[in-house]
C-alpha cells in the first residue's frame, strides 16, 4: 500500500485527486495540507511513502518543504505539482530532492502513474514540461540585485519590507523598481507585481 500525502493551497484540487484515488486499492491518502509548514509537520507525524506538493504555498513554499522532508526522511518520495513549467522552478525542485514534477493541467491518470513510479524508486517528469531558453531577456538584462528584488516583489513584499530584508534604503529599492520597469518595458506598479508573481521561478 502506497501511503500518500497531498499539499496544495487550493482545496478543490485536493478534493479532485482524492475522489480519483478513492477506488485505487494500492494507494491510501493519509493526509492533506494547505501550506508548507503544515505539510512538514504532517510528514513528521505520518511518514508517508509519497508526497505531492504544490510549489507556491503560504508560510513555506514547496521547495523549502521538500528540502526539509528529504533531509529528514530521504526515503519519502516527493512529486512537485505545479502550474510552472519554467526550467528554474524544475531545477530548484530537483535540487531540493524532488523525485517527480507534474503540471497541474495534466490528466489525473498521469498523477496516478507518477505516484506509482516514484513509489518504486523511479522518477517522473511530466512530458508536458517545455524547455525554455536559459538566456531569456530578463536573465540577460537584470542584475542579480534586481532579480532578488523581483523575487521578493513576487512574494508580495512592499518596498519597505524589501529594504528591511536586504538592509538597504527604501529609496534604493524604489530606484531598482523603476529600473526593472524600464528594462522589461512594463508600466506601473500593478504590471510589475503581476509580472513578478507570474514569473517568480523564471529568473
Amino acid at each position: 500500500m502506497i501511503r500518500l500525502v497531498i499539499a496544495e493551497d487550493h482545496q478543490a484540487l485536493i478534493d479532485g485527486i482524492k475522489s480519483f484515488l478513492e477506488y485505487e486499492e494500492d494507494i491510501s491518502l493519509i493526509g492533506e495540507a494547505n501550506d508548507g509548514e503544515f505539510l512538514v509537520d504532517l510528514v513528521r507525524k505520518k511518514q508517508p511513502d509519497v508526497v505531492i506538493t504544490d510549489i507556491r504555498m503560504p508560510k513555506c513554499d514547496g521547495i523549502c518543504a521538500t528540502k526539509t522532508i528529504k533531509k529528514e526522511y530521504p526515503n519519502t518520495k516527493v512529486i512537485a505539482f505545479s502550474m510552472f513549467d519554467q526550467n528554474e522552478a524544475i531545477d530548484q525542485m530537483k535540487k531540493a530532492g524532488a523525485d517527480g514534477y507534474i503540471m497541474k493541467n495534466s490528466s489525473l491518470k498521469k498523477v496516478l502513474e507518477a505516484i506509482r513510479i516514484v513509489a518504486k524508486n523511479g522518477t517522473y517528469f511530466d512530458d508536458a514540461i517545455t524547455t525554455i531558453d536559459s538566456t531569456s531577456k530578463e536573465e540577460i538584462l537584470l542584475s542579480s540585485r534586481e532579480k532578488e528584488i523581483l523575487r521578493l516583489i513576487g512574494d508580495g513584499k512592499s518596498s519597505q519590507e524589501i529594504a528591511d530584508q536586504l538592509f538597504i534604503g527604501k529609496s534604493t529599492v524604489d530606484t531598482h523598481r523603476k529600473n526593472i520597469l524600464k528594462k522589461i518595458n512594463l508600466h506601473g506598479k500593478t504590471d510589475l507585481i503581476r509580472f513578478a508573481v507570474e514569473r517568480k521561478y523564471d529568473f
